[in-house]
Formats: structure tokens, sequence, C-alpha cells
């Protein structure tokens, strides 16, 4: 109960950081519904924004919120647009803001969404703030022909690997149709020198290390929103 508080509280003061006429990336999970959620009574009450949506299931909520949505390759059309803001959820962030994301299983969409904003602001509950990412086990979505040979490589770097599935046994299959291995690396202390060794291995289509892509995190904390900007490493 504490944490949904946390999240709401994160969540509402998001919406600082929209302004009328802006694109606003709509990220994917349980900290996200709630922006959406506020977004959407803003819109209601004559804020003019348009949603890009990360997943499915964001863009099946945003409708029935009533919030306006386009697509990336409509806002791509438009030279002189750009996303102006993406708020997200996270699943573990640290003292650079380095991310772990990808529990909801929107990972590609959601790192192409924030590497294509002016700013991420990722909302967030105090539980995943982090000294050190690892904890929660990193997401790593492949194809499924390459999913065996993968999942080997990637315990050969020290991970305990996981196929993601549904609750009766098939695998989690995300909305580009791809696999989710979950890795528990344990402490991961230089994430951007994992990231570039998952980026090098043929059949990793994403993996939920975000780096150098959070503009600022708004953690709900104590009762107050407390915002984190990137420290130096």
């Amino acid at each position: 109960m504490a944490n949904d508080l946390e999240k709401e509280a994160a969540a509402r003061a998001s919406l600082q950081f929209v302004q009328g006429g802006n694109i606003v990336g709509l990220g994917t999970g349980s900290t996200a519904v709630y922006a959406i959620r506020f977004l959407g009574e803003q819109v209601k009450a004559g804020l003019k924004i348009t949603g890009v949506p990360t997943s499915v299931h964001t863009r099946e909520l945003a409708e029935s919120l009533g919030v306006p949505l386009t697509t990336l390759d409509e806002v791509a059309q438009e030279n002189a647009r750009q996303i102006d803001i993406d708020i997200d959820g996270c699943d573990e962030f640290d003292p650079q803001l380095n991310l772990i994301k990808g529990g909801g299983g929107a990972l590609l969409r959601e790192k192409i969404i924030a590497s294509a904003s002016r700013q991420f602001v990722v909302i967030a509950d105090s539980s995943k703030q982090v000294p050190v990412l690892g904890r929660f086990p990193l997401p790593v979505e492949v194809i499924p022909f390459a999913q065996p040979l993968l999942a080997k490589n990637i315990a050969k770097l020290g991970a305990t690997v996981k196929l993601r599935q549904y609750a009766y046994g098939n695998p989690f299959v995300t909305d580009e149709g791809h696999h989710i291995l979950d890795c528990h690396f344990g402490q991961i202390p230089n994430p951007p020198s994992l990231a570039r060794t998952l980026d090098e291995m043929p059949g990793v289509v994403e993996h939920g290390l975000f780096i150098n892509l959070a503009t600022v995190v708004l953690v709900g904390k104590d009762g107050k929103v407390e915002e984190i900007r990137r420290t130096q490493a």
C-alpha cells in the first residue's frame, strides 16, 4: 500500500513537466498507469496533448481515457516535431540514473520512445532506488530462434537465466513477437560495460539496461517526492 501511494505521488509530480501541445511518451507498467490516468484527467479538463504509447496495453488504457494518440512513425514524418517528454517507470535506478526496465515486457518499445524524447522523466517508488543495479533480474529480449544459445552465453557471463513464461507454461511473447530471458546477475557494478556486451550478441533484440537516457527520476519517499538528477560516476 505504501508503495502504491509513492507511485501515485511520483506520477502526479511528473505532470509538472507536461505542457499544452506536447507529444508525450506513455510508459508501461504499474507506475506509468497512474501517470496515464492523471493525464487522462487533465485532457478531460482541457489539456491538449498527444500520446505515443509504448505497448498495446498502454494504448488501450489511453484510448479508454480519451487521450489522443499518434504513432512514432507519424511523429518521425513531421521533421519539425519530436516527442517532447516521455514518462515511464523503472524496476531499479542507481545514483547515475542507470535503469533496469522491462519487468512489464515492453522494454524494446520503451527504449525506442525514451531515446526519441527530449526529456525522459522516470517515476518510481522508493523501493526502486538502489546503490548498485542488479537486485532485479535484467530482462533481455531475444528472437525465439536464438533463445537456447543466448541463454547459455549469458549464463557464461555469470547470470542465472530463466525464460519468462505465462502462468500456464508457454513462453511470454512481447508485442513484437520475441521472448524474454530474465537474467539475474547479482550486482552489476559496470552497467555500460554489460550493456555493450549484450548489444554485441547476435539474436539479442534489446536489453533492459537504460544508460544515459533518464533526465530525472521522481521518487516517492516519506510522503514527499524527491527529484533526483544524475551525479558523476
